[in-house]
């Protein structure tokens, strides 16, 4: 149950979050209520927000506690590698860049994105980064986050013809995880995240410090919640509302080189 500043009260009981990676409580709380993207919910909502939380937009933006959250409905994931999803591909609701880049090469190649990751159900081998120390493993219509020793799960990606990519572990079970970037540090930050059982992608409505971020992250209630690489021309992404494309960050940066990617 939640009571917002206008005086809403939202309870959703999830039946099926299609999956078995990242499971919670069977009541969800939220400002605004997501739906699964498999559409599996009963809800007892305010009347006046009925029509709002029954809409089946492709992504569910929702802006609180100096945060923009985004829910995709999606059918299935993949890290792009190489170029970027174009605008005029329909499938595609939603991305963001997701591992980091070594260098600003002329040509992509794998071995230039930070860790080991799989693209399109094949492994690659990325250059070693020590800020890595989790993953994102997708296929057979699961996710899961993983904490350091994740070898054995990309194997299974690949396997399964799924998808991974490795970046730094903000939370893990609930809990804040160390990591190499100081709490000091300032900027936009971004993250993919499982909030109540549901994916989605976090970024700070504005500037704020590294710590605050993580701090709002759990605030919000974010169990899992793994670093997307940002910073100028590198935080560029889209996702759709309504059919029509919205930018996060107009500017783009063409050494770019893999994104996570959300389709209908």
């Amino acid at each position: 149950m939640y009571n917002d500043e206008f005086g809403k009260t939202f309870i959703v009981t999830h039946l099926d979050n299609n999956s078995s990676a990242c499971r919670t409580s069977n009541t969800m709380r939220f400002q605004a209520s997501p739906y699964n993207h498999d559409g599996n919910s009963s809800m007892n909502i305010g009347a006046e927000a009925a029509e709002d939380v029954l809409t089946e937009e492709e992504v569910l933006r929702v802006d609180t506690m100096g945060l923009i959250v985004l829910y995709p409905r999606w059918t299935s994931i993949d890290l792009l590698c190489g170029e970027m999803p174009e605008k005029e591909d329909s499938a595609v609701i939603l991305f963001a860049e997701a591992a980091y880049t070594g260098q600003r090469l002329e040509k992509f190649e794998h071995s230039n994105v930070a860790g080991d990751h799989v693209s399109g159900g094949q492994r690659y081998a990325g250059y070693r980064c020590e800020r890595n120390t989790g993953e994102f493993v997708y296929y057979d219509k699961a996710w899961k986050f993983c904490y350091k020793n994740y070898s054995a799960e990309l194997d299974s990606a690949a396997q399964h013809g799924g998808a991974a990519f490795a970046q730094e572990m903000i939370i893990h079970e609930g809990k804040l995880k160390p990591t190499a970037r100081g709490n000091d540090n300032e900027n936009v930050f971004r993250a993919l995240c499982c909030h109540q059982g549901r994916l989605c992608i976090i970024e700070s409505s504005t500037v704020i410090s590294f710590g605050d971020f993580k701090q709002a992250l759990l605030n919000y209630g974010a169990s899992e919640a793994i670093y997307l690489d940002m910073g100028a021309g590198w935080n560029y992404a889209w996702y759709r509302e309504k059919g029509e494309v919205v930018e996060l960050h107009q500017a783009r940066n063409r050494y770019c080189t893999n994104w996570i990617t959300f389709y209908k």
